[in-house]
């Protein structure tokens, strides 16, 4: 078979010819390159010339690479964007942790330097929850009576008293706060000793001191301690400060308003003092009687010489000497030897 082109599209020299012919040129610029040194300057000016159009192809090549690159990189960026995150929020629970620790660390040593100061035995304990009846101010305790609570025993902090305990399971035990409606306790003022009861306010956390005169010595910023006339907390605790004093109160008594010096809301560690104050101790039995009896047996004293009453009859009544007649004094045997010898 002939597969030679058709003699219309037979034009210049044969393939053969024109291969020999470019290779001979081929040879003559790699010698010419290699002994005269004569083409960089040519190669450069091609580079020269060349180089937009090698800039202008290359770009659909670099738009392609670089929306690949784009998207690789939001997607590294988000990543390690999530990543900083976690570790930005694993960081400030280290750091609020770290806080928390530092505060209950700065209050438990306060507490331990309050409880070296107060002359009777005390209990550290954890608050648990607040009590559900949200009419009260009552909070949880972890110690009960399997650690020895028993129920009326006072609970302070560092700052002053937060409460008593009101009631006492075998494991927790019921704090009522001082600010509770119910509570009340006895108090003095630490500036002239003038006595009163601070009764609390429920919700507005104050404490309100009650059956004091209007014209009372009570001044704002006076400092309320407890009396201990009670026989429950021991006498000079810190309760409160005076806030507001009102002399012009209707009624006959005035009206002063103390905010509490202890943490009533903010603690989480208390203490609760093991024992109360010693009272006197109480008259013998048999002596309470007899002064009873005495006191049973007592009658009116009555004036000697009344009503028929001799004066020997009434108790703690001197004899009144009285006019004795002649006739009535008995002779003695000392009057009577006078009047013979006169004979």
């Amino acid at each position: 078979m002939e597969y030679s082109p058709p003699p219309l599209f037979k034009q210049g020299a044969s393939a053969r010819v024109k291969m020999m012919v470019f290779a001979c040129i081929s040879i003559g610029l790699l010698l010419a390159d290699s002994r005269m040194k004569s083409l960089p300057v040519l190669r450069q000016v091609a580079g020269t010339v060349l180089y937009p159009l090698q800039m202008a192809l290359l770009l659909p090549r670099d738009a392609i690479g670089g929306v690949g690159d784009y998207f690789s990189s939001v997607s590294a960026l988000e990543k390690q964007v999530r990543e900083l995150k976690r570790q930005q929020i694993a960081s400030s629970q280290t750091l609020q942790q770290a806080q928390l620790s530092a505060v209950e660390n700065n209050h438990l040593r306060k507490l331990m330097d309050a409880r070296e100061h107060i002359p009777v035995k005390s209990m550290l304990a954890e608050v648990l929850y607040d009590a559900r009846d949200v009419n009260s101010r009552k909070i949880i305790l972890d110690r009960g009576t399997q650690a020895g609570v028993t129920l009326g025993l006072p609970v302070i902090d560092n700052l002053g008293v937060v409460g008593q305990v009101t009631r006492v399971f075998p494991f927790t035990s019921e704090v009522t706060l001082l600010t509770d409606k119910e509570q009340a306790i006895p108090v003095q003022l630490l500036r002239n000793g003038l006595r009163s009861v601070a009764y609390g306010r429920g919700k507005s956390g104050a404490l309100e001191l009650r059956f004091t005169a209007p014209n009372a010595d009570i001044q704002v910023n006076d400092i309320v301690v407890t009396s201990g006339l009670d026989g429950v907390y021991p006498a000079g605790l810190a309760v409160a400060r005076v806030t507001q004093v009102d002399n012009n109160a209707g009624g006959a008594f005035g009206g002063v308003t103390c905010q509490p010096l202890a943490g009533i809301a903010n603690n989480t560690q208390l203490l609760i003092l093991m024992s109360t104050p010693d009272l006197p101790p109480r008259p013998p039995e048999e002596e309470t009687r007899a002064l009873k009896k005495h006191i049973g047996k007592m009658a009116p004293i009555k004036e000697p010489g009344k009503d028929g009453v001799p004066a020997a009859a009434v108790p703690g009544a001197a004899a009144a000497p009285a006019a004795v007649s002649p006739a009535a004094t008995p002779a003695t045997p000392a009057a009577a030897k006078p009047k013979e010898t006169a004979r």
